[in-house]
């Protein structure tokens, strides 16, 4: 989570050059759907209690209906499960791509006096990724090269999104085996866009209008044709909230690659291997540079080689949205 919009009905301009992007970002992203996070118990006057574990919900299942009405919110939930004189809710939940139906008995809370059944629920998420492009022209962003999912890997549907400036305070260094991450802080008053699709090749929106680019690179969009192998670089902001410039070696390039997985890279630079030992959550949609041109951005990288890992080219981001 391909095709192009314009608000005009036209089709949209494709700009020759480009912002270049780099710089991290926060993203809060509305999905369509009710999530089941967890589950806890609930203090009655005859001890704790959990309706929703003994009723037989299990975190990742999608709530769909409760009493036969659609369930678009978490507030729905909240609301509908804690309705004083509430006897018996019927839940019908999607599991495994399979809807089944559920029965919960709601217990009196004796800490607020409230019907509850003991259910964590989430309607958004929230993470840090690297926006990798600005395009002006179309007053649009680029970024993450690969979806958001669910617990079963799934593109999660959003109902949109908000972008926000973000700080990164600490770097968790990736080794063999376990991937490494980016720390970053919200900066709620600093909006950078609103998100608008979240597709195979990436989380894509509109600009702020008072998202400053004046101090952002243009750079001229690369063909997938005249890649190389051998040297290019990546723009990324893993420390000092400074975007720099590390660099690395395409290794590997499948135009025609199904999973958008254009090309296998490797990093080069020693500074950058210092810092996070390579590729780390969080540098998805780091742009990928070669030739002083856009080429694509960071994707994935190998669980048992941080220094590895996948990238998608431009245009496949690009016709996304």
């Amino acid at each position: 989570l391909c095709f192009i919009v314009a608000l005009s009905g036209s089709a949209a301009v494709q700009p020759q050059e480009l912002y270049l992007g780099g710089f991290p970002a926060g993203f809060v992203l509305e999905t369509t759907t009710v999530e089941v996070v967890g589950m806890c118990d609930v203090m009655t006057d005859s001890g704790l209690k959990s309706p929703a574990r003994d009723g037989g919900l299990k975190t990742g299942d999608i709530i769909k209906k409760i009493n036969n009405k659609e369930i678009t919110s978490s507030e729905q939930v909240t609301e509908m499960l804690s309705a004083q004189g509430l006897k018996r809710a019927d839940l019908c939940v999607e599991r495994d791509g399979e809807e089944v139906l559920l029965s919960l008995v709601p217990v009196k809370d004796i800490t607020t006096g409230k019907m509850r059944v003991g259910v964590l629920v989430r309607d958004s998420l929230s993470g840090v990724g690297t926006v990798t492009y600005i395009d002006k022209t179309n007053n649009k962003f680029g970024s993450l090269g690969h979806p958001v999912t669910d617990t079963a890997g799934k593109i999660t549907k959003i109902n949109g999104g908000t972008l926000y400036g973000c700080i990164i305070y600490d770097v968790k260094r990736g080794v063999r085996g376990t991937p490494g991450e980016l720390k970053g802080a919200f900066e709620n008053n600093k909006v950078l866009g609103s998100a608008a699709l979240n597709s195979k090749c990436g989380v894509f929106g509109k600009l702020s209008e008072s998202c400053d680019v004046s101090k952002l690179a243009r750079i001229e969009k690369g063909d997938i044709d005249d890649v190389t192998i051998g040297k290019a670089v990546i723009y990324s902001t893993v420390a000092s909230n400074k975007t720099e410039c590390y660099d690395i070696s395409i290794v590997k390039v499948d135009k025609n690659n199904k999973d958008n997985r254009n090309f296998v890279i490797k990093i080069e630079d020693d500074a950058l291997i210092s810092k996070t030992g390579g590729i780390v959550q969080g540098m998805s949609g780091s742009p990928i540079v070669q030739n002083s041109k856009l080429i694509g951005a960071v994707t994935h990288v190998f669980i048992n080689d941080p220094t590895r890992g996948y990238g998608i080219s431009i245009e496949n981001m690009m016709k996304a949205y």
